[in-house]
């Protein structure tokens, strides 16, 4: 028990030992006694000085406000942690499906011929693009309800 107070208050790599009653800020030492490695850190907050009011992020912000806004809170949550429980519940899924033999190769086969319709029936005209664009904007007003 001796030997392991000596060593929690001995010289961080052989330098010159700190004082026992306090720590300068922002210290950190690094003492091995026999097989144990002892990290000792410390740190000093302060109040006041540069830096010390920092504003919070305007998304941060927006996020408060739209959750201020709303009504059914546990409604919002339960939907939040549903959509949490789908994405590991489709994560698991993938990853098991990856582990399947042949079947990564055929979706991979099947993504590519599909990207490739989507492209020469979409992109590559111009009629097409354009019909394309009006498609996407008419959708985003659909849902959003913005007349923009």
């Amino acid at each position: 028990m001796a030997t392991a107070a000596a060593c929690r208050f001995s010289a961080p790599l052989g330098l010159a030992p700190l004082p026992r009653g306090r720590a300068s800020a922002g210290v950190v030492s690094v003492v091995q006694c026999g097989s144990k490695i002892s990290r000792c850190v410390a740190v000093r907050a302060t109040s006041g000085g540069e830096g010390a009011t920092e504003e919070v992020p305007e998304i941060v912000k927006a996020a408060q406000e739209a959750w201020d806004k709303v009504e059914d809170k546990y409604a919002v949550a339960t939907i939040g942690v549903a959509a949490i429980v789908a994405l590991w519940t489709a994560v698991g899924a993938i990853k098991a499906i990856d582990k399947l033999p042949l079947l990564p190769g055929i979706l991979e086969i099947v993504g590519i011929g599909y990207t490739g319709w989507f492209t020469y029936r979409n992109l590559i005209f111009q009629p097409d693009r354009e019909a394309l664009i009006c498609k996407i904007k008419s959708t985003y007003k659909e849902i959003t309800g913005s007349s923009s």
